[in-house]
């Protein structure tokens, strides 16, 4: 040792080497990288990287029959006018409008501008013009389907007659019991049913739906702009995490938990009303089938078994409600939601579909979209993303997880099947794109 320092004391020219060399490992050791490729200290010396860096074999992309789907011509004359009635949140909505299109271009029917059926849900009055670009979808349906702003002088005066969908299904379904209601009326209203079989419509239906959904709703001009001032705000990159653990939710799912606070027990309890939590065995079996919504603890723990860094940028796409929210800030600290970074008047008097909005124009720009549920949001998000080939998303496997702890796994064998079961989802673009409007392509 002394007789290496006395030659860099006699050699002035090999010390200023040897102290350049230290400085340069230095400044490279500690020079910033991706947020997304960056990896914890205590997995450096494994060589494991984050669920993102995993090579995918599969991606879903929009199928051919769908992009060519205007070449299918229009008959010359309409059945007659149907209006789409949605309801429940903005993605219910935008389910059963995408839906109602392709049950109107089966009818060979004309499309009237749908009507937002919201005060119940939201306790607001906001309409589909409030929230999308009419002129754009109906500029974009151009050869899809024919759709119109205003109804003809002899039918605008009339209320359209309700007909009942809920328990049509498939193609021959609405012909035969649909179309009768149309051919006499010339205008009806209807609501997709939930149980919808699109796969039973002939292709040129099925692309006027999957044009409606994925190409002609466009956000309006005002909305789009407070949209995209949102997501400057928002610190990049970022990952857009939709977390699902309301009162209601919770409720609904009729799952106990251990160790909440006093104050989300009671939440919860006022909720339920006449529902009650499943117990004993029944409760586990629930539990195993992913049943249960994910804690913001849990989903801290799974994010971390995923090796995303705790300083990632994350964009809580969520409402106001949301119960133990510590459990993720806790661990993950750059946390901002859109009451955070938007604080205008123009803000506060936005209605509840208008919010959700700004929810999903970021999730979609996002530069990762992770959800602890499969809703109407989480899959239209995820197809739209993957529509503009943004393929960083993934959903949190609550089967595996209730799966993974009711067998007794923890710690470091906890983690690593967590992390082989996501990573398996991902790789295999399961949960990326819905299947009705995009075709699988091997990589």
């Amino acid at each position: 040792m002394f007789q290496m320092l006395s030659l860099f004391v006699k050699k002035p020219l090999l010390t200023l080497t040897f102290l350049t060399l230290i400085l340069l490992i230095a400044v490279i050791s500690l020079s910033p990288s991706s947020l997304f490729s960056q990896i914890p200290l205590n997995y450096a010396i494994s060589g494991e990287s984050d669920i993102w860096s995993a090579k995918r074999i599969l991606e879903w992309r929009p199928c051919n029959w769908w992009l060519q789907g205007h070449l299918t011509a229009l008959p010359a004359e309409s059945n007659g006018y149907i209006r789409v009635d949605c309801y429940g949140g903005l993605n219910q909505m935008r389910r059963d409008l995408c839906d109602g299109v392709g049950v109107a271009r089966l009818l060979n029917a004309t499309l009237v501008l749908p009507k937002f059926e919201v005060a119940a849900y939201w306790n607001e009055s906001s309409g589909f013009a409030d929230v999308f670009d009419a002129d754009y979808f109906i500029q974009q349906l151009k050869g899809f389907i024919n759709v119109v702003n205003e109804l003809p002088a002899e039918i605008a005066s009339k209320e359209p007659v309700r007909v009942d969908c809920s328990k049509r299904k498939g193609q021959f379904d609405y012909v035969e019991s649909i179309l009768p209601s149309l051919l006499e009326h010339h205008y009806i209203s209807i609501t997709p049913a939930m149980s919808q079989r699109r796969d039973r419509f002939p292709l040129y239906a099925k692309a006027a739906l999957c044009q409606a959904c994925y190409s002609a709703l466009r956000l309006t001009p005002i909305l789009e702009k407070k949209s995209y001032e949102l997501l400057e705000a928002i610190p990049k990159p970022f990952l857009s995490l939709h977390l699902r653990f309301e009162p209601d939710m919770v409720a609904y799912s009729q799952c106990e938990y251990n160790g909440l606070s006093q104050a989300s027990v009671e939440a919860i309890a006022a909720a339920r009303g006449d529902r009650k939590p499943w117990t004993g065995e029944t409760a586990r079996l629930w539990r195993n089938r992913g049943k249960c919504p994910l804690t913001p603890n849990e989903t801290a723990f799974i994010l971390q078994s995923l090796l995303i860094p705790k300083n990632t940028n994350i964009y809580l796409a969520a409402g106001d409600g949301i119960m133990e929210l510590e459990g993720l800030t806790s661990v993950y600290t750059n946390v901002v939601t859109k009451s955070s970074l938007l604080s205008g008047e123009d803000f506060k008097n936005m209605h509840g579909n208008t919010k959700a909005a700004l929810d999903y124009y970021v999730s979609i720009n996002s530069d990762a979209y992770v959800a602890t549920y499969f809703g109407n949001m989480d899959k239209m998000v995820a197809a739209m993303r993957a529509y503009k080939g943004l393929y960083k998303t993934i959903f949190l496997n609550r089967k595996d997880f209730a799966d993974f702890t009711g067998h007794g796994l923890k710690g470091k064998e906890l983690t690593g099947a967590l992390k082989k079961a996501h990573t398996d989802d991902f790789v295999m673009g399961r949960g990326s794109a819905l299947p009705d409007c995009f075709c699988d392509f091997k990589l």
